[in-house]
């Protein structure tokens, strides 16, 4: 029986990770729950999952829940709730999806207090992926991809030495607007940049989606999870979202893990691994698909990509910057007071006013992630 605690349990990835638990009981038991404010599903699962602790955004929030939980659960707050969650002495793995920064502080307390952890967050690795994977190189412990594109590179991998890899390449389905020409760019709404054509996902991981940060800030993940410098990771556009990442070899060969989509599988390789255990959740039929498709991403309308890439080049605090300009820019386009093209923009500015650290230490990464967002806003909402 492995024990997890989950950070984010009321996201989809979140929700998607119970449904992996509750398919195998026999082998996962959840120990630890932390949502944002959602307190009525918080407490459904609570009822469901019966763990040993959950945690909640707004202390007024927990104390409603500790009236109505009683003793049977310890109920915790704020960001010292997810500390005392990824570190809970009975946690086997600790799975971060909590969309945003926040997620940070707990991924290194999981790792120093002896946990692998599962990253659903691309931010914990953009913003600190050189401080995250030493730790865990330190501490002798895993942090296993839950994204389906570092998850398939993963199963590609399969411990196979990374100086034989030629190039990993992440495969991006295009977004809504893979054949929008450029010049209809400045008038694309809110609700278009939300109509995803392959995946059902929150509102920002949508956006991001649209504008391909999501494909750059994977791309920073992938340098960091599987230690290869930046200009050996591309990405390829393949819109069907069947072949979920690829890994070509310095021999040529190149391997794909292909399933239709669905974030089950990807998070149950996480918990189970290094077992594969069976699942009837995931059917993929070949003959269905019919066919696969391949094309160059055009970075000429789509600029995050290269936008990830030179920050990725630059390193130190300027993934951070990266981040968090581009979280503010596009909080701002959900509140319609900047246009689809402007986010880009915006990152790219933010980036140019900053002098990044290099090799910098935690408080330096926290300090640059509110210098971004302070230097964002001003250039957002001017």
């Amino acid at each position: 029986m492995k024990n997890v605690v989950l950070l984010g349990s009321t996201g989809s990835i979140g929700k998607s990770t119970i449904k992996v638990v509750q398919d195998l009981s026999d082998r996962l038991r959840i120990v630890g729950l932390a949502a944002g404010n959602n307190i009525s599903l918080l407490l459904e699962q609570t009822k469901l999952l019966k763990p040993n602790a959950i945690s909640i955004k707004e202390e007024q929030n927990a104390k409603k829940l500790r009236e109505i939980l009683g003793s049977s659960t310890r109920v915790y707050s704020s960001d010292e709730g997810l500390l005392q969650l990824a570190t809970m002495p009975e946690a086997d793995i600790v799975l971060i999806a909590i969309v945003g920064t926040s997620g940070l502080q707990p991924a290194i307390a999981a790792l120093r207090s002896g946990k692998d952890i599962a990253v659903a967050s691309k931010e914990i690795l953009v913003m600190a992926g050189e401080t995250v994977m030493e730790e865990a190189r330190k501490q002798g412990r895993r942090v296993l991809a839950v994204d389906s594109e570092h998850s398939a590179i993963f199963q590609c991998l399969e411990g196979r030495p990374y100086n034989s890899i030629r190039k990993l390449w992440l495969t991006a389905s295009g977004g809504p607007f893979r054949k929008t020409p450029a010049e209809k760019f400045a008038d694309i709404t809110l609700e278009e940049a939300l109509k995803h054509p392959s995946w059902n996902m929150g509102k920002k991981i949508t956006i991001d989606s649209a504008t391909l940060f999501n494909k750059g800030l994977e791309m920073i993940e992938a340098r960091w999870l599987f230690d290869v410098e930046i200009d050996r990771v591309a990405v390829v556009v393949h819109p069907q979202s069947v072949v979920h990442s690829l890994v070509e070899f310095i021999d040529g060969s190149i391997l794909a893990q292909l399933s239709t989509p669905d974030m089950c599988l990807p998070i149950q390789y996480a918990l189970t691994y290094p077992e594969r255990i069976e699942s009837r959740r995931v059917q993929t039929n070949l003959a269905k698909i019919t066919s696969l498709s391949f094309e160059e991403p055009d970075e000429s309308r789509f600029p995050a990509l290269s936008i990830a890439r030179k920050a990725a080049k630059i390193g130190g605090t300027m993934t951070a910057v990266l981040n968090a300009a581009n979280e503010v820019a596009v909080d701002a386009f959900c509140q319609r007071k900047i246009r689809f093209i402007d986010i880009p923009q915006i990152v790219a500015e933010t980036m140019e006013s900053h002098k990044p650290i290099l090799h910098p230490e935690l408080k330096d990464i926290l300090s640059a992630d509110d210098w971004a967002r302070q230097k964002a806003q001003s250039l957002a909402f001017h």
